[in-house]
């Protein structure tokens, strides 16, 4: 028995190689397709109307996704903050001394609960803040800096390439210049409505968005050059009725409040992105007309640079008519991406599209300027920087390294990781500072925050080196004329 097994071992080995079975290899699931079967789950061709069905059920998706951070009653509303949070990130004052002040004040705000354990609303906090900045120790920083007599400064965030984190971090400084004591507008450029999404706001239509401002402000170039024709003895152009409307919208009429104290929106929907056809057009009709300027003059007459310390602009995946009026009112343009190959090309092509498109408008209007005699006109901006989202140190160190020394002193030092507390409050659509940290893990919540609080930090140092410099060039100006 033992000799026939061997006998066939032996036999099986010796085998010429076209009788050895040799196991499957698997093709490749695009192998051996049946077009006969393909073609059955094709369904019937589609038409127009299918492309409305898909959006209707979106749109039903997206408002029930949308209100999972809601009450009850369909609002949005912030949450309160605990004592350890208001010490520990928010105030600079030890937990023990700031009950003794809330003992010695009965009529300062004393929270909910008892003892050690208070929450907060945030409105609380802007008014414990005050108390501190009257009362405190005056080498600590109880309000945030900000000189008086001088107007906010205009924040862009912009990247032609979607996906690279524009609306994120635009929301989360928006949210971390709140807790520190700031009062942010942000005006949400992005037909998309995504930072509306986040900050609770609700658009009815394009009248409650930017447009109307936009629309204004040409009608306004356009009743001006009729004055012109009609002393020339010329027919002047016609105002249409959405013209005629937009005359009387200002500011302050689209502008909707927040769960947030003291963050106001200016929302978007999709109707906004008829303003990339509707500008173009009133362009042609009236070339002397400074498009990009409509927004810079809709802040400035509308109050927005004395009424708030920032505004905070988000702007759609593309250099657009929208885009490029943002990137004129900023005072600082923040450009995030990923550290892939990919977005650095894209966003390298995103500078080179805006050295084109700025330095056209510079040439084209100070041709029109010399001959005039006038001061030609030149764009400026504090200060415009690069910066990394969605960071993975263990596969992007290297990309991110090759990024920074190319971009050089355009980009940001700190490298914004991504975390499962972004992640998270991301599908509740909301910031990670509205999350409460007693979902997670102490070292979650404080790595998750500390992701956005870095990014505030260098940003911060951009937005009061900027203030301080134009202090210091106002009172040299000031001290020249006396």
């Amino acid at each position: 028995m033992i000799c026939t097994i061997e006998r066939k071992s032996r036999d099986l080995i010796q085998a010429p190689e076209h009788m050895v079975r040799k196991p499957d290899i698997p093709l490749p699931p695009y192998f051996n397709l049946d077009p006969e079967r393909a073609s059955t789950r094709l369904g019937d061709p589609v038409d127009t109307a299918r492309f409305a069905k898909a959006a209707a059920f979106a749109a039903r998706g997206r408002d029930d996704l949308a209100k999972r951070g809601y009450a009850p009653d369909g609002r949005k509303r912030l949450r309160k903050f605990s004592t350890w949070e208001i010490c520990r990130y928010l105030i600079p004052v030890a937990p023990a001394h700031l009950r003794r002040v809330l003992n010695k004040y009965p009529d300062l705000p004393q929270g909910e609960g008892a003892g050690n354990a208070r929450w907060f609303t945030l409105e609380d906090v802007l008014k414990l803040r005050d108390h501190f900045a009257e009362e405190g120790v005056s080498t600590k920083e109880y309000r945030p800096y900000r000189p008086e007599g001088l107007p906010a400064k205009v924040v862009a965030v912009a990247n032609f390439k979607g996906g690279v984190g524009k609306t994120s971090t635009a929301a989360h400084l928006a949210m971390s210049a709140a807790l520190d004591g700031y009062k942010v507008l942000v005006i949400d450029l992005d037909s998309q409505g995504s930072m509306t999404s986040i900050m609770g706001g609700q658009v009815a239509d394009e009248w409650q968005t930017v447009f109307p401002l936009l629309a204004k402000d040409y009608a306004t170039q356009l009743v001006a050059e009729n004055r012109v024709r009609e002393a020339a003895g010329d027919a002047p152009y016609p105002l249409d009725e959405t013209l005629t409307e937009a005359l009387n919208v200002s500011l302050r009429d689209v502008v909707q409040k927040t769960h947030w104290p003291n963050i106001d929106l200016v929302g978007a929907q999709l109707n906004l992105y008829w303003a990339e056809f509707q500008i173009p057009v009133w362009r042609m009709a009236l070339r002397s007309w400074p498009l990009w300027d409509a927004l810079t003059s809709a802040l400035d007459q509308g109050g927005a640079l004395e009424d708030y310390d920032i505004i905070l602009l988000d702007t759609p995946p593309a250099l657009g008519y929208l885009t490029i009026n943002a990137l004129a009112a900023a005072d600082i343009l923040l450009v995030p991406l990923g550290a892939s190959f990919l977005e650095f090309d894209s966003t390298g092509r995103f500078f080179d599209m805006l050295y084109s498109t700025f330095a056209s408008i510079e040439d084209g209007e100070n041709a029109g300027r010399k001959r005039a005699g006038l001061p030609e006109m030149k764009f400026e901006w504090d200060a415009v920087r690069a910066l990394i989202t969605r960071f993975d140190a263990s596969q992007q160190t290297d990309m991110a390294n090759v990024i920074q020394a190319y971009f050089g002193d355009m980009m940001n030092a700190y490298r914004q990781e991504y975390t499962a507390m972004v992640g998270q409050a991301g599908e509740s659509v909301s910031g990670i500072y509205e999350a409460d940290y007693r979902n997670y893990n102490r070292e979650t919540y404080t790595r998750g925050r500390e992701a956005f609080d870095r990014t505030y930090a260098e940003f911060k140092e951009l937005l009061i080196g900027a203030w301080w410099r134009d202090e210091k060039m106002m009172k040299e100006a000031q001290n020249g004329k006396a």
